[in-house]
């Protein structure tokens, strides 16, 4: 999860458990109107989705720009947060392409935000470098791990990775991601090239 900071390196107000069960949930409906429906979509929808009145959504969100940047936080922590479970539940190599499986249907389902962060709004200039903060560690560490097993070489750049990941997921809407999927079971298998030399050297 985040740091406890804000963008601007203020520490953040706590929030009361339940009242941060209420906006993950909050957060969760929203992602899920965005993604149907688009940013724009009306507050009474996303209310409505989230079971919560109109005030407590301006409470916490007083922009749509507001609205916009938590759900894109939220949306990465949990993609990144994902992955210490899959490391627990799959052998190394696996738990990487279940992974990298989630970054991709992560990215594909997000593209309806591309055009509001990158609109030039302030609110939205951290989320690059947040992007980077959460994945590119979590993925370190699935591919240390797996290389560190022998089941996959050991010169692989995760931020190099995430972007070869992201661009596999440019025709994901016209063929159900179909293609997504098969690319990155063929990306995982040339991730395995090479480790045998690797061990003899």
């Amino acid at each position: 999860m985040n740091d406890g900071l804000t963008d601007g390196g203020r520490p953040r107000q706590r929030v009361r458990a339940d009242a941060q069960r209420s906006i993950d949930t909050l957060l969760t409906a929203t992602a899920e109107v965005f993604t149907a429906s688009g940013v724009d979509a009306p507050v009474r929808q996303i209310t409505a989705k989230a079971g919560v009145g109109a005030g407590t959504l301006y409470r916490h969100f007083p922009q749509r720009s507001d609205l916009i940047a938590a759900v894109f936080r939220h949306e990465v922590d949990a993609c990144a947060d994902a992955a210490p479970s899959l490391a627990a539940q799959h052998e190394p190599t696996e738990a990487l392409a279940h992974w990298l499986r989630r970054f991709a249907s992560f990215i594909a389902t997000k593209r309806g935000l591309s055009a509001a962060l990158h609109s030039g709004d302030p609110a939205y200039d951290s989320l690059p470098a947040y992007f980077q903060q959460r994945f590119v560690p979590v993925l370190g560490a699935l591919l240390d791990t797996a290389a560190k097993a022998g089941q996959i070489r050991s010169d692989i750049d995760p931020d190099d990775l995430l972007r070869a990941v992201a661009n596999l997921t440019l025709p994901a809407q016209e063929d159900d991601n179909g293609h997504t999927q098969r690319m990155i079971a063929l990306l995982v298998d040339g991730l395995r090239y090479g480790t045998r030399t690797q061990e003899t050297r």
